[in-house]
């Protein structure tokens, strides 16, 4: 148990970098975006980060998770650390090169041929962003998450910063102003000015990364750079179907909804999934730290108990992020500009297609233990052909509900088919069967609040928030009956199994 509480502080301090800048995005940003901006505006935003999501895969290319796999040796950590670093940066500059010199057909296979410069901001963005992944696992690797958090919060801070500025301050100056501001500002370009603020951001981020960056003494081993591109090359394959269940659903959504009502329709449903994704900021935290958590702990001979314990306390307390969120939404709908609320919707639906996610994520680290990382990649390809398939199918009937239930659809498969391959190569107890009841109480309260919700905002709060507390006493009693039956059954058997 011991271990696990290292695992919930150390999760805890990557939260501030994770949580507390996705909180500031949403008290600020979202509110600001979905006021300031009209729906096809905004469903610009929404998909070109979607498209961010996708390529942010391809430019790191499962490098991160290769630095922990290969770094584990103190005295080949260097070496790793500068292959990694001198990879990323060669394949960033070229993705940076290779944009601008074809700017022209970039823009129209992304339907922004007018608009060049958002394009080339984009590619700047997640070239640096890519490049800096390595230094934020070094950071992670080596036990750091303060300054990781740190750095996080800096690069959302800058970037709320200047979006406040050229959104809200720089209009009232620029109409005051009769000099060098009515030259360098212009009031309708709108958009454009979120690409500015988050390069702003992820240059500020780089600077302060540059510490751990100058401080290599650069060595590129290309045969430890080839032996880590066969590790890390299937993740890359998996990264990008992950992405796909994550982000290609705003993509299909624009082009199947048609030009004319396309950028509204993401814009609505960007709006949304932004709440929805609340639950994925607590997935997050939670991989940022427990990946390597994961690694170290492989090698203790207790190491599947602790897997299982994990995915316990893991389960139970998303489950209870599952509730705050719909069960408040109420009062989180506030969130949102008026005109976007009736996305909200989609909440309940892509908020458990989240924590199936999660559940995912806990259980993948067999396959990365194990150097058989290309099942991470048949997994997360059959994952995403059942989004691309259920988008394509059901769009036309039933908009973005469809896509909302295609993430469900996809993660409950991905951790059917992890579960069955790993009954063979890395079995661990995880007794999931005993977790259902967890599951089946919580739908049932978001359903029966759905269903009976009371009108008045306070009151329906004041219900829902016993229904919580309910929920935490359920599973306090509950815990103990399970970790009874684990111990009679491990009394009894000490054969591992998988579910």
């Amino acid at each position: 148990m011991g271990v696990v509480k290292k695992l919930a502080g150390q999760t805890a301090i990557y939260g501030l970098g994770t949580i507390v800048p996705r909180f500031l995005n949403y008290a600020i940003m979202t509110p600001l975006f979905t006021r300031v901006f009209e729906k096809e505006q905004y469903g610009i935003v929404t998909e070109l980060y979607a498209w961010m999501v996708l390529l942010q895969i391809i430019l790191t290319y499962g490098m991160e998770t290769g630095f922990f796999r290969f770094s584990q040796k103190q005295e080949d950590y260097d070496k790793v650390y500068s292959t990694t670093l001198l990879s990323l940066f060669i394949t960033s500059l070229l993705f940076v090169v290779l944009v601008f010199i074809f700017i022209g057909p970039v823009s129209s296979f992304m339907d922004y041929r007018n608009n060049h410069d958002y394009i080339k901001m984009f590619a700047l963005i997640l070239a640096t962003d890519a490049f800096c992944a390595i230094p934020f696992a070094r950071l992670r690797r080596e036990n750091k998450p303060v300054m990781f958090s740190i750095i996080k919060i800096t690069n959302v801070v800058v970037t709320i910063a200047v979006v406040l500025f050229l959104l809200l301050m720089a209009p009232s100056l620029y109409e005051k102003s009769h000099g060098w501001f009515r030259k360098v500002y212009d009031p309708g370009y709108g958009v454009g000015y979120v690409f500015v603020a988050n390069l702003a951001g992820s240059v500020v981020t780089l600077l302060m990364l540059s510490p751990l960056i100058s401080s290599v003494k650069f060595i590129f081993d290309r045969i430890l750079w080839k032996r880590m591109m066969r590790y890390s090359f299937p993740l890359l394959i998996a990264g990008l179907s992950g992405s796909i269940n994550d982000a290609l659903d705003k993509v299909i959504l624009r082009r199947m909804t048609g030009e004319e009502n396309g950028l509204a329709t993401v814009g609505e449903y960007g709006a949304g999934y932004k709440v929805a994704v609340l639950m994925a900021l607590f997935i997050q935290m939670f991989r940022f730290a427990a990946e390597p958590f994961f690694f170290e702990r492989a090698k203790h001979h207790d190491a599947k108990e602790t897997y299982r314990v994990v995915m316990k306390y893991f389960v139970i307390s998303m489950l209870v992020v599952y509730l705050l969120i719909n069960l408040y939404l109420p009062a989180i709908q506030y969130i949102l500009g008026r005109s976007y609320r009736n996305s909200l919707i989609i909440v309940p639906i892509v908020s458990m297609a989240y924590l199936l996610y999660g559940i995912y994520v806990n259980h993948s680290i067999w396959y990365k233990l194990n150097d058989l990382t290309r099942f991470g990649a048949y997994i997360t390809l059959a994952g995403a052909a059942i989004t691309i398939i259920i988008n394509i199918i059901f769009i036309p009937e039933y908009g973005y509900i469809a896509s909302a239930w295609a993430h469900v659809a996809s993660y409950g498969s991905m951790i059917l088919i992890s579960f069955f391959f790993a009954r063979k190569y890395y079995p661990v107890d995880y007794r999931m069967i005993l977790l259902l009841p967890y599951f089946i109480l919580t739908i049932a309260v978001v359903i029966f609040d759905l269903r009976f919700g009371y009108e008045n905002m306070w009151l329906r709060i004041g219900v829902n928030t016993i229904f919580i507390l309910l929920f935490l006493g359920f599973a306090q009693y509950r815990d103990k009956i399970f970790n009874v039956f684990v111990k009679s059954s491990n009394d009894g058997n000490e054969e591992n199994k998988t579910f």
